[in-house]
Protein backbone atom coordinates (compact mmCIF):
# COMPACT_ATOMS: atom_id res chain seq x y z
CA UNK A 1 0.00 0.00 0.00
CA UNK A 2 1.32 3.44 -0.86
CA UNK A 3 0.74 5.99 1.50
CA UNK A 4 -0.63 9.56 0.96
CA UNK A 5 -1.26 10.85 4.54
CA UNK A 6 -1.99 10.11 7.80
CA UNK A 7 -3.72 6.62 8.03
CA UNK A 8 -5.40 6.72 11.62
CA UNK A 9 -6.72 9.55 13.75
CA UNK A 10 -5.22 8.16 17.04
CA UNK A 11 -4.46 4.87 18.36
CA UNK A 12 -8.02 3.88 19.09
CA UNK A 13 -8.99 4.45 15.59
CA UNK A 14 -6.03 2.34 14.18
CA UNK A 15 -7.20 -0.54 16.52
CA UNK A 16 -10.85 -0.54 15.02
CA UNK A 17 -9.56 -0.63 11.23
CA UNK A 18 -7.40 -3.14 12.89
CA UNK A 19 -10.36 -5.34 14.14
CA UNK A 20 -11.85 -4.50 10.38
CA UNK A 21 -9.01 -6.51 9.04
CA UNK A 22 -8.73 -9.45 11.73
CA UNK A 23 -12.82 -10.24 11.32
CA UNK A 24 -11.69 -11.38 7.70
CA UNK A 25 -8.64 -13.72 8.77
CA UNK A 26 -8.26 -16.77 9.87
CA UNK A 27 -7.24 -15.43 13.47
CA UNK A 28 -10.85 -14.83 14.19
CA UNK A 29 -12.25 -18.40 12.87
CA UNK A 30 -9.47 -20.05 15.28
CA UNK A 31 -9.99 -17.61 18.39
CA UNK A 32 -13.08 -18.83 20.30
CA UNK A 33 -11.11 -19.47 23.12
CA UNK A 34 -8.79 -17.17 22.57
CA UNK A 35 -7.37 -13.93 23.92
CA UNK A 36 -6.12 -10.54 22.76
CA UNK A 37 -2.80 -9.60 24.16
CA UNK A 38 -1.11 -6.09 23.47
CA UNK A 39 2.22 -4.62 24.08
CA UNK A 40 1.93 -1.84 26.65
CA UNK A 41 2.30 0.90 26.26
CA UNK A 42 1.40 2.31 23.08
CA UNK A 43 -1.03 -1.45 21.97
CA UNK A 44 -2.85 -1.03 24.46
CA UNK A 45 -5.43 1.03 23.27
CA UNK A 46 -4.87 -0.63 19.96
CA UNK A 47 -5.45 -3.99 21.33
CA UNK A 48 -8.68 -2.69 23.71
CA UNK A 49 -10.84 -1.90 20.19
CA UNK A 50 -9.33 -5.21 18.44
CA UNK A 51 -10.56 -7.06 21.84
CA UNK A 52 -13.84 -5.64 22.28
CA UNK A 53 -14.53 -5.95 18.12
CA UNK A 54 -13.90 -9.63 18.52
CA UNK A 55 -15.32 -9.73 21.82
CA UNK A 56 -11.95 -11.56 23.56
CA UNK A 57 -10.03 -10.56 26.53
CA UNK A 58 -7.79 -8.66 26.93
CA UNK A 59 -4.51 -8.57 29.00
CA UNK A 60 -0.81 -7.06 28.00
CA UNK A 61 2.32 -8.73 27.78
CA UNK A 62 5.21 -6.75 28.56
CA UNK A 63 7.82 -6.56 26.16
CA UNK A 64 10.85 -3.75 26.88
CA UNK A 65 13.40 -2.58 24.56
CA UNK A 66 16.98 -3.22 25.16
CA UNK A 67 18.44 -0.11 24.34
CA UNK A 68 22.54 0.50 22.89
CA UNK A 69 24.72 2.10 25.85
CA UNK A 70 24.59 5.26 25.71
CA UNK A 71 22.02 5.45 22.63
CA UNK A 72 19.12 4.15 24.62
CA UNK A 73 16.61 5.22 21.59
CA UNK A 74 18.48 2.37 19.17
CA UNK A 75 17.83 -1.02 20.08
CA UNK A 76 20.08 -3.64 20.69
CA UNK A 77 17.05 -6.13 21.36
CA UNK A 78 14.09 -6.91 23.13
CA UNK A 79 13.30 -8.69 26.45
CA UNK A 80 9.82 -10.56 27.79
CA UNK A 81 8.23 -10.53 30.58
CA UNK A 82 9.22 -14.54 30.72
CA UNK A 83 12.95 -13.43 29.95
CA UNK A 84 13.25 -14.29 26.30
CA UNK A 85 15.01 -11.93 24.56
CA UNK A 86 15.56 -10.98 20.87
CA UNK A 87 18.81 -10.21 20.17
CA UNK A 88 20.00 -7.44 16.85
CA UNK A 89 23.57 -9.32 16.17
CA UNK A 90 24.26 -6.48 13.92
CA UNK A 91 24.03 -3.29 16.31
CA UNK A 92 25.92 -5.52 18.63
CA UNK A 93 28.46 -6.11 16.01
CA UNK A 94 28.66 -2.54 14.64
CA UNK A 95 28.93 -0.66 18.33
CA UNK A 96 31.30 -3.40 19.52
CA UNK A 97 28.85 -4.44 22.57
CA UNK A 98 30.11 -6.81 25.24
CA UNK A 99 27.78 -9.63 26.88
CA UNK A 100 28.59 -7.59 30.28
CA UNK A 101 26.72 -4.34 28.59
CA UNK A 102 23.93 -6.24 27.50
CA UNK A 103 23.68 -8.28 31.07
CA UNK A 104 23.13 -5.36 32.46
CA UNK A 105 20.84 -3.10 30.35
CA UNK A 106 18.43 -6.40 31.03
CA UNK A 107 18.57 -6.62 34.15
CA UNK A 108 17.60 -3.11 34.50
CA UNK A 109 14.79 -3.64 31.92
CA UNK A 110 13.61 -6.68 33.76
CA UNK A 111 13.27 -4.45 37.20
CA UNK A 112 11.05 -2.11 34.89
CA UNK A 113 8.85 -5.28 33.69
CA UNK A 114 8.15 -5.98 36.98
CA UNK A 115 7.12 -2.75 38.18
CA UNK A 116 4.60 -2.47 35.08
CA UNK A 117 3.17 -6.34 35.81
CA UNK A 118 2.24 -5.09 39.37
CA UNK A 119 1.49 -1.22 37.96
CA UNK A 120 -1.16 -2.53 35.10
CA UNK A 121 -3.31 -5.57 36.23
CA UNK A 122 -3.98 -3.85 40.10
CA UNK A 123 -4.34 -6.83 41.47
CA UNK A 124 -5.63 -9.16 38.89
CA UNK A 125 -3.60 -12.45 37.69
CA UNK A 126 -2.32 -12.51 34.26
CA UNK A 127 -4.50 -13.99 31.40
CA UNK A 128 -3.88 -18.03 30.87
CA UNK A 129 -2.12 -18.48 27.63
CA UNK A 130 -1.10 -21.70 27.54
CA UNK A 131 -3.18 -23.78 24.88
CA UNK A 132 -4.88 -20.92 23.29
CA UNK A 133 -4.52 -18.53 20.30
CA UNK A 134 -3.14 -15.42 21.45
CA UNK A 135 -3.53 -12.23 18.76
CA UNK A 136 -0.34 -9.89 19.88
CA UNK A 137 -0.96 -6.18 18.92
CA UNK A 138 1.31 -3.46 19.06
CA UNK A 139 0.47 0.26 18.12
CA UNK A 140 2.93 -0.18 14.82
CA UNK A 141 6.50 -1.75 14.31
CA UNK A 142 9.28 -0.33 12.52
CA UNK A 143 12.56 -2.76 13.26
CA UNK A 144 9.88 -5.01 14.97
CA UNK A 145 12.55 -5.79 18.33
CA UNK A 146 9.67 -5.88 20.30
CA UNK A 147 7.31 -7.70 18.55
CA UNK A 148 10.00 -10.62 17.81
CA UNK A 149 11.11 -11.13 21.17
CA UNK A 150 6.83 -11.26 21.96
CA UNK A 151 5.79 -13.78 19.91
CA UNK A 152 8.61 -16.14 20.14
CA UNK A 153 7.91 -15.70 23.77
CA UNK A 154 4.76 -16.50 22.97
CA UNK A 155 5.19 -19.47 21.06
CA UNK A 156 6.30 -21.41 23.42
CA UNK A 157 2.95 -21.24 25.29
CA UNK A 158 0.15 -20.74 23.40
CA UNK A 159 -1.84 -22.93 20.63
CA UNK A 160 -1.05 -20.38 18.03
CA UNK A 161 0.12 -16.95 17.74
CA UNK A 162 -1.37 -13.56 15.40
CA UNK A 163 0.61 -10.60 15.31
CA UNK A 164 -1.52 -7.60 14.33
CA UNK A 165 -0.41 -4.78 13.53
CA UNK A 166 -2.10 -0.92 12.24
CA UNK A 167 1.08 0.00 10.31
CA UNK A 168 4.48 -1.68 9.40
CA UNK A 169 8.01 -1.77 7.80
CA UNK A 170 7.46 -4.22 4.86
CA UNK A 171 10.50 -5.87 5.66
CA UNK A 172 9.56 -6.01 9.50
CA UNK A 173 6.65 -7.92 7.91
CA UNK A 174 8.42 -10.30 6.40
CA UNK A 175 10.58 -10.90 9.74
CA UNK A 176 7.55 -11.47 11.89
CA UNK A 177 6.05 -14.21 9.82
CA UNK A 178 8.94 -16.22 10.95
CA UNK A 179 7.74 -15.87 14.44
CA UNK A 180 4.15 -16.18 14.22
CA UNK A 181 1.77 -18.35 12.05
CA UNK A 182 -0.25 -15.06 11.13
CA UNK A 183 0.42 -11.91 10.74
CA UNK A 184 -2.16 -8.93 10.04
CA UNK A 185 -0.21 -5.22 8.80
CA UNK A 186 -3.34 -3.31 7.87
CA UNK A 187 -1.25 -0.99 6.43
CA UNK A 188 2.19 -1.95 4.50
CA UNK A 189 3.25 1.74 3.23
CA UNK A 190 6.12 1.29 0.06
CA UNK A 191 8.13 4.48 1.90
CA UNK A 192 8.76 3.62 6.28
CA UNK A 193 9.99 6.44 8.21
CA UNK A 194 8.27 6.40 11.47
CA UNK A 195 5.00 4.75 13.35
CA UNK A 196 4.26 7.86 14.52
CA UNK A 197 4.17 9.63 10.84
CA UNK A 198 1.03 7.40 10.25
CA UNK A 199 -0.95 8.73 12.99
CA UNK A 200 -2.59 12.39 13.12
CA UNK A 201 -2.10 11.73 17.18
CA UNK A 202 0.39 9.68 18.68
CA UNK A 203 0.63 11.32 22.27
CA UNK A 204 2.41 8.75 24.12
CA UNK A 205 -0.03 6.46 26.29
CA UNK A 206 0.24 6.46 30.22
CA UNK A 207 0.20 3.95 32.79
CA UNK A 208 -2.67 5.28 33.68
CA UNK A 209 -4.61 5.10 30.72
CA UNK A 210 -3.31 1.29 30.25
CA UNK A 211 -4.78 0.34 33.70
CA UNK A 212 -8.23 1.90 32.98
CA UNK A 213 -8.28 0.29 29.29
CA UNK A 214 -7.56 -3.16 30.92
CA UNK A 215 -10.11 -2.42 33.99
CA UNK A 216 -12.65 -1.44 31.02
CA UNK A 217 -11.99 -4.99 28.88
CA UNK A 218 -13.09 -6.85 32.40
CA UNK A 219 -15.96 -4.84 32.43
CA UNK A 220 -16.97 -5.28 28.86
CA UNK A 221 -16.48 -9.20 29.25
CA UNK A 222 -18.71 -9.01 32.84
CA UNK A 223 -21.34 -7.07 31.22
Amino acid sequence: MLSLGKEFADRRDAGRVLARALLSSEAVREAQDGLVLGLPRGGVPVAYEVARALDLPLDVFIVRKLGVPGFAELAMGAITTDGTVAMNQAVIQEFGITQDAIDAVAEQEKLEIERRELAYRNGHSAARIEGRAAILVDDGVATGASMLAAARALRRRARKVTVAIPVAARGTCEKLRQEAEEVICACVPWQFYSVGSFYQNFEQTTDDEVRTLLAQARADRAA
